[in-house]
């Protein structure tokens, strides 16, 4: 994954064209330098999973 993949990515599940999306353990890295520096970065809710990959969400309501 590169950095403008991950930003598309980011910008599909704010627009709900996709629910969720999955980032493997290996491009988590790559994933969090783009989600960390958007305006909207409390909306994202990542939810780990066993072996290090996450699955992201996109809420109404930002987290605190």
């Amino acid at each position: 994954m590169d950095k403008e993949q991950a930003e598309r990515m980011l910008e599909n599940l704010k627009s709900r064209e996709v629910e969720e999306i999955f980032v493997a353990k290996q491009d988590f890295m790559v994933f969090r330098e783009a989600i960390v520096k958007r305006d909207d970065f409390k909306h994202f809710r990542g939810i780990a999973q066993r072996g290090g990959d996450v699955i992201y969400r996109y809420m109404d309501e930002p987290r605190s």
